[in-house]
C-alpha cells in the first residue's frame, strides 16, 4: 500500500513539474520530486493524507518551487497540517522555521484562544518534534514581531496558507507581511493559498470576517508591499463554492459550522475556492 501511495505522490508531484514536450526533467528536479513523493506518502501522514484531495500539497509545494535545499517559513502553523510535510522534506538540506502571529493579535477570538496562540511558543517545537522524529532545535518558532534579525535575508521562501483573512480582518496583516518581506532573500519568494471571493462580491463580505478575500485586492496588497506576482495557479480552485454563505467559509467542510444542517450538500461541494498565488521579494 505505501509502495502504490508512493508512487501515486510522485506522479503527482512530477506532474506538477514536468517539463514541456521535448524537453528533459534536470536531474536535480527530479530527485527533487521523488523526495516530495516520499515525503507525501510517510505513514506519519496517514491522517493528514484524506485532505490531499483539496489542499493538492504535492502540486502546490511544486508550484512554490520549495526545494529540499531551502530554509522555508510556514506562517501560522496551527496543528501542522503543512510541518509534517515540509519539515521532513528540508531537513535534510535544508531549515524548517515556523513563524505565527502575535498571540494578542487573535483577542477577538477571547482570551482561552491568545493563551493557547501564546503556548505554541513553548510547545510547537517540542510537540513536532516528537511526532516527526527531527531535533526539537531543527524546528524553530517566532512570532511574527519577534522574528530574529539574524534571519532577515536568509530565507528562500515563506508560506501563508488560508491566513491572510486573518490578519487583515485583525488589524495586523501590515507589520505581519513586512517582517516576513525582510526575513525573505532578495528574489526569494512567497506563496499564498487563501479564500477566494467572488469578483463581485459585496465589499461588506470581503473585510476577512468571512473568511474570503478578492484574487485582484489580495494581488494589489502584496504588490504594494514589495512584492512582485510572478504565476498564479488553479490548483486549489473549487467551482462548486459560492463563496456566499451567511457563516462564511466556515459553512463548508472540515468546519461544518451549520453543524448537520445540510451538512450533505456542503459535503458535496467541498472545501473552498482558493487562489494559489506565488510572488517574488522585489528588488
Amino acid at each position: 500500500m505505501r509502495h502504490i501511495l508512493m508512487a501515486a505522490a510522485g506522479a503527482l508531484a512530477m506532474t506538477a513539474c514536468a517539463p514541456e514536450a521535448g524537453e528533459t526533467a534536470p536531474a536535480e528536479t527530479k530527485a527533487e520530486n521523488v523526495a516530495l513523493a516520499e515525503t507525501l506518502a510517510d505513514a506519519r501522514r496517514d491522517e493528514d493524507r484524506p485532505r490531499d484531495e483539496f489542499r493538492n500539497p504535492g502540486e502546490t509545494l511544486a508550484f512554490f518551487q520549495v526545494e529540499p535545499s531551502h530554509t522555508v517559513i510556514e506562517y501560522a502553523p496551527g496543528g501542522g497540517w503543512y510541518t509534517r510535510i515540509l519539515a521532513p522534506y528540508v531537513n535534510e538540506q535544508g531549515s524548517y522555521i515556523a513563524v505565527s502571529f502575535p498571540p494578542e493579535a487573535a483577542s477577538p477570538l477571547g482570551d482561552e484562544f491568545v493563551e493557547r496562540v501564546r503556548g505554541f511558543a513553548e510547545s510547537f517545537s517540542a510537540t513536532q518534534s516528537e511526532g516527526l522524529g527531527i531535533p526539537a532545535e531543527a524546528l524553530p518558532f517566532h512570532f511574527g514581531n519577534a522574528i530574529p534579525e539574524e534571519l532577515n535575508g536568509t530565507v528562500d521562501r515563506v508560506l501563508m496558507i488560508r491566513m491572510m483573512h486573518n490578519l487583515i480582518r485583525w488589524g495586523v496583516a501590515d507589520s505581519e507581511v513586512e517582517a516576513l518581506h525582510a526575513a525573505l532573500k532578495p528574489g526569494g519568494m512567497l506563496g499564498v493559498v487563501q479564500h477566494r471571493a467572488k469578483a463581485d462580491a459585496p465589499e461588506a463580505y470581503v473585510d476577512g470576517n468571512m473568511g474570503y478575500l478578492k484574487q485582484d485586492e489580495l494581488i494589489a496588497y502584496f504588490e504594494g508591499k514589495g512584492f512582485e506576482l510572478v504565476d498564479t495557479s488553479e490548483i486549489n480552485a473549487n467551482p462548486d463554492d459560492t463563496a456566499d454563505y451567511e457563516d462564511g467559509v466556515w459553512t463548508l467542510p472540515p468546519s461544518y459550522a451549520k453543524g448537520d444542517e445540510d451538512r450533505e450538500t456542503y459535503a458535496a461541494i467541498g472545501e473552498s475556492d482558493r487562489m494559489t498565488l506565488l510572488f517574488k521579494k522585489a528588488g
